[in-house]
């Protein structure tokens, strides 16, 4: 018993290390720029998107739980493309570019909320500022 208690928090200790780790490695690979855009949210739902509302066009599936967004195409230019690391103003965690919006669409992002329309309805639109991370890689 005692051998597996404290296997268990050797293994605590490593994983909670290695979180912090992969962390400072995250903030070091970008650069991080910012930008107030409109932000709505939408569903995976086939009267919001078309009949296959879990597969996005960069080609992705959306996954309920996962935090996603969808942006307007003129953000692509700036450096939003696909899989760019997303901070939104009033939420929290990153949030992954998986989608991208209508052409009719300017300096806007939508929040896949999942099927839960009640969320969804509920962020109504905002002006919001984001924080997007460019790979340095790139620059």
């Amino acid at each position: 018993m005692f051998l597996r208690i404290r296997f268990i928090s050797v293994l605590f200790v490593m994983l909670f290390l290695s979180c912090k780790e992969n962390t400072k490695s995250f903030e070091v690979e970008y650069h991080w720029e910012s930008l107030d855009v409109i932000a709505t949210a939408y569903n995976a739902l086939e009267y919001q998107t078309d009949n296959e509302p879990h597969l996005t066009a960069f080609g992705d599936s959306l996954v309920a739980g996962q935090k996603y967004i969808a942006v307007s195409r003129d953000l692509l230019k700036l450096g939003l493309t696909h899989n760019t690391p997303v901070k939104i103003e009033g939420l929290e965690g990153i949030y992954w570019v998986k989608d991208k919006m209508h052409f009719r669409w300017k300096k806007r992002i939508d929040i896949f909320m999942g099927k839960d329309i009640d969320a969804a309805r509920n962020w109504g639109k905002k002006r919001v500022c984001i924080t997007y991370g460019i790979c340095k890689d790139t620059l």
